[in-house]
């Protein structure tokens, strides 16, 4: 006969069956597939999935409604672990598959996740293009500043400098940046989170999905197996500055100049409401008509 959890030790255990049941009545199972991630413990990529299904079951989305795509990398695993449609596309072409499920299912909200291998290096080309065509998706960029899956070579996001497995003499390029990349290619809704705070992070994606347009939000998180040094939970810790509540969120040129400050800002950095490729393309059929 099983014996009652909340007896296996007294207090403790029926903290955790509270914990438990208050993560059932939520609604964040109902995004959860019957595969478990298997990504490295400690990883932030579960910090980052945490707040994504928290604002999925805020939003009370459909699982038939809901379509993930990925890349390859570490990232490229979130399509098996979610409750929806999902497509794991080849490296870097995430953004291409999801604009052309978008565009043929409109009435599907759509999920793209990857790395920043994936998303700035062979996939990088792609980004300014769904930007300005603004296709009505969410994009979140996985950024550990390292290439994981394939066992800490450099990514385009890695410091020059950082002793990595592709240069054991120190990364001599100039990284880029995700956030001033987007505001220069003017994503209609650009916003940065860290997956070491997901509580933080989950208003942020629940504000992404909501937004017509093309969402981009890049997700801060460490990878614990290969960077000890640059990316690291206790570098993260006290370095995270929220955005002033008076940013005026629709000024592009205060989005960038914090995003080009020397503090590590997170939140909302800009969005604007201009119409999206669907309204674009049904716009053209009506003339077309006429």
């Amino acid at each position: 006969m099983a014996q009652d959890p909340t007896t296996l030790g007294g207090t403790l255990n029926a903290e955790i069956v509270a914990d438990i049941s208050a993560v059932q009545q939520s609604g964040l199972l109902d995004y959860r597939s019957e595969e478990l991630p298997t990504w490295c413990p400690g990883c932030g990529y579960y910090g980052i999935t945490q707040a994504l299904m928290q604002a999925l079951a805020d939003l009370h989305i459909e699982n038939r409604n809901l379509a993930v795509v990925s890349g390859i990398g570490c990232a490229g695993r979130m399509p098996f672990f979610v409750n929806g449609y999902g497509f794991h596309a080849i490296h870097g072409r995430a953004l291409p598959v999801a604009q052309g499920v978008k565009i043929a299912k409109p009435e599907l909200t759509v999920l793209v996740v990857g790395g920043d291998g994936d998303g700035l290096g062979i996939g990088g080309g792609h980004l300014p293009h769904a930007v300005r065509r603004n296709v009505d998706l969410t994009y979140v960029l996985f950024d550990n500043g390292i290439y994981g899956l394939t066992k800490g070579q450099s990514s385009p996001t890695t410091p020059t400098g950082q002793v990595t497995g592709s240069h054991p003499y120190g990364n001599p390029d100039r990284p880029l940046d995700a956030v001033t990349l987007g505001l220069a290619y003017r994503a209609s809704f650009m916003a940065r989170g860290y997956a070491g705070k997901p509580h933080e992070l989950y208003p942020i994606m629940k504000q992404a999905l909501e937004h017509r347009g093309f969402s981009f939000v890049v997700a801060i998180t460490p990878c614990v197996t290969f960077d000890k040094v640059n990316i690291t939970y206790d570098r993260l810790r006290e370095s995270w500055v929220p955005i002033p509540d008076d940013h005026d969120t629709s000024d592009l040129g205060a989005a960038m100049r914090l995003a080009l400050s020397d503090k590590l800002y997170y939140g909302v950095f800009f969005r604007e409401d201009r119409p999206t490729f669907n309204d674009n393309v049904e716009d053209t059929s009506g003339k077309a008509r006429e």
